[in-house]
């Protein structure tokens, strides 16, 4: 079967090269982050000359003297040329020039090791200590204070903020919800263990988008609720979602109930795959989770529900468990049939939100998974979240096809 960009794009492991497809991610990732470093070097460089500037004066911004060294006269744009392009900043002006910019002659010369401490304070979260040093060494003793560069790198913060607080429209009609699991270093080098819980949406148009996250320390129902809450409250109140996908988390299924109530789930075949592998020898595994998956591939509900007769009769009497693992659920798991059929492979498993995971993991191994701090987590999924969605915005192909072909009456959720 020819693979094409879009079949790899889509990210099903059973059909995928999964090295191309990471290639391609890695290609389109770091073209969003070359823009991404652009604009970082521009808010830091106009930040340094700002302060720089506020240091010769001796002055706040609004603050009167009788002895001035000079007075502000507004900005003037300039044109730096960069590996990265060129670079347009807003310079501050005195009126009464008596001083020479020590940041502008010394960025000439040390372009690449700046861009370098750049991209690492975006990605990594450098303390502010750090970045401070590695500015002196690049623009004389003097350099910037950390207290600067804090001011400066909250630009960054700012946008993390904005995300999360950011009024959300309700025309969501496929929610996925899942956690991702990360090790924070923390002051005392230890190493903690949290969790990252993630909301991707996919529209009423068919434009699929990372709603938002937040760092937790457990999958807790409490956690799960406070998360889904806060997006309750920004305006995700679900009259148009038809359907819920998890992975089978007790506490997440709790939380939903509160919110969700008769919004109809399903269970991420993937997960659940896993589940049932761990009560089967390994003589019978590949046979019997094989005839498992001809329940998810069936050409219908009616053919699902009879290959999981067939399934039961065959193997309950020697592995009861793996039975009952899929039984209990089978309603949840088979959800998926009542939508488009185009839509089958993309809303049966959680693998959506696994592909952002994944292009995390990529970036965080070449520092053993092991984050900083969290200010550094946060800031690269939140970079990687900006990505993406503006990914999904500009390439149609990569939409949700036939989104408003649902059928006359989608069946509520049943309440125990």
């Amino acid at each position: 079967m020819l693979r094409t960009r879009r079949s790899i794009l889509e990210f099903y492991p059973e059909k995928q090269d999964i090295t191309f497809m990471l290639k391609e991610a890695e290609r389109d990732l770091w073209g969003f982050m070359r823009e991404e470093m652009r604009r970082g070097f521009q808010h830091l460089l106009e930040g340094l000359l700002k302060y720089e500037q506020e240091e010769y004066l001796e002055l706040e911004r609004h603050e009167r003297s009788g002895k001035r060294k000079g007075y502000r006269a507004g900005y003037s744009s300039i044109t730096i040329k960069t590996s990265l392009g060129n670079i347009r900043i807003r310079r501050p002006r005195l009126r009464r020039q008596g001083y020479r910019s020590s940041v502008l002659p010394n960025y000439t010369k040390n372009e690449r090791e700046l861009l370098d401490l750049i991209a690492n304070l975006y990605l990594v979260g450098v303390s502010t200590r750090k970045m401070s040093k590695g500015l002196e060494s690049i623009l004389g003793k003097e350099g910037v204070s950390a207290t600067q560069v804090s001011i400066i790198t909250n630009r960054a913060k700012e946008g993390i903020e904005e995300f999360h607080r950011r009024p959300l429209e309700d025309k969501y009609v496929y929610l996925y919800l899942d956690g991702i699991s990360i090790t924070i270093k923390g002051a005392d080098r230890k190493g903690r263990k949290y969790l990252l819980l993630v909301a991707y949406g996919v529209d009423h148009r068919g434009i699929k988008e990372i709603i938002d996250f937040i760092p937790v320390r457990s999958e807790s129902e409490n956690n799960w609720s406070g998360f889904l809450f806060n997006l309750y409250e920004r305006g995700l109140k679900g009259k148009k979602l038809k359907l819920v996908i998890v992975d089978g988390s007790k506490g997440l299924s709790n939380a939903l109930d509160a919110l969700y109530t008769r919004v109809l789930r399903q269970r991420c075949w993937a997960h659940k795959m896993r589940n049932v592998s761990n009560y089967i020898r390994k003589s019978d595994e590949e046979k019997c989770l094989e005839e498992a998956k001809g329940m998810y591939r069936a050409k219908n509900l009616r053919q699902a529900l009879k290959r999981f007769k067939r399934w039961k009769a065959r193997w309950e009497e020697a592995y009861p468990k793996a039975i009952h693992c899929i039984e209990k659920d089978l309603d949840e798991l088979l959800n998926f049939f009542h939508f488009d059929r185009s839509h089958w492979k993309k809303i049966r498993t959680t693998n959506p939100i696994e592909r952002l995971f994944r292009e995390f993991r990529r970036r965080t191994n070449v520092m053993g998974n092991h984050m900083p701090n969290m200010n550094g987590c946060e800031k690269i999924f939140f970079v990687m979240s900006e990505f993406m969605n503006e990914r999904w915005k500009r390439r149609k192909y990569l939409h949700f096809e036939k989104i408003t072909r649902f059928p006359e009456v989608v069946p509520e959720r049943k309440v125990a």
